[in-house]
């Protein structure tokens, strides 16, 4: 069987060993921390200097409070200009610093973060949890609207303008044709020693209205590949594309340049997967181990 693989995030792996400087192990307690953010004028999760990133401000802010330097590990690392309602990060303070509920810092923290950002949550973790190696199956989202006049004003930073007509069933097919455990090398940009087999686990096309909403899960994402599923399923969508020419784009190995990669605005990060607490040690070890390439004939 093929392993589960340390590159799990979307669209890369993320920063940050969500420490700080303690002198003990016993000096510590890990916070899991619930997000949710408006991507358009962050320049991503990951921080980068010189540039406005959500770790960036969350670090700072946390980091004031706690009266030390503290770095956040994330679920899913999001690229510029993607949006989260259920990112997840844990961090490492000192026990000396918490209040008895230290789900008392959502309030403090919203006076101090700026309006696109909201730390949602805050609790103490269990032993073993790991925001990204604990993680079992991220969900995103991707909303694009058929409409002649493009976004409703309210929801344009969330939602992709594509006023073309679209055979909704054919997108359906295309994309449940590519489920199960895959090399998703066409869809993903190359990163350098990163694997690209991932196991797609949901791949579903609703409308409502003139919104159409793809809902994409799997274990894990490589870098680009969500936006690039949703760009060649709407090529197939179009009329451009056909249903047979997505599926056999799992016979790539590397990036296809007939794929497009949809605008990341249309993208929300909307939930991590986490298993029972007595199962997160495990889950660590068989995450951590890199998976090999799909052999063609094979499981």
């Amino acid at each position: 069987m093929v392993s589960a693989s340390a590159d799990a995030t979307e669209p890369v792996v993320p920063s940050g060993d969500g420490g700080f400087a303690a002198s003990e192990p016993g000096d510590i307690t890990r916070l899991r921390l619930d997000i949710a953010y408006d991507g358009t004028d962050f320049s991503g999760w990951a921080r980068q200097p010189g540039l406005r990133t959500v770790c960036g401000e969350i670090e700072e802010k946390l980091s004031a409070i706690v009266r030390t330097p503290v770095l956040l590990t994330v679920a899913g690392r999001t690229d510029a200009g993607v949006h989260a309602s259920g990112q997840v990060a844990h961090v490492d303070v000192p026990t000396a610093a918490l209040p008895d509920d230290p789900s008392r810092w959502v309030r403090r923290l919203a006076r101090f973060l700026p309006r696109d950002v909201r730390v949602t949550g805050i609790s103490v973790a269990p032993e073993h949890f790991d925001a990204r190696f604990s993680a079992i199956r991220r969900h995103y989202e991707y909303r694009v609207t058929t409409s002649a006049y493009g976004a409703q004003p309210l929801r344009a930073r969330d939602t992709v303008s594509w006023p073309k007509i679209v055979d909704l069933d054919a997108m359906q097919r295309a994309s449940e044709s590519l489920l199960g455990l895959h090399d998703f090398a066409a869809f993903c940009k190359r990163r350098e020693g990163a694997t690209t087999v991932r196991e797609l686990q949901r791949y579903k096309w609703t409308r409502d209205g003139d919104i159409l909403t793809a809902h994409v899960s799997a274990d894990a994402f490589c870098w680009s590949m969500v936006r690039s599923l949703v760009g060649a399923a709407l090529a197939v969508g179009e009329g451009r594309r056909t249903v047979e020419w997505m599926t056999a784009l799992l016979d790539e190995r590397e990036r296809a340049a007939s794929v497009a990669v949809a605008p990341a605005h249309g993208l929300s990060l909307v939930g991590v997967d986490y298993p029972a607490d007595e199962d997160l040690a495990a889950r660590n070890v068989a995450t951590r181990e890199v998976r090999g390439p799909i052999v063609p004939g094979c499981c």
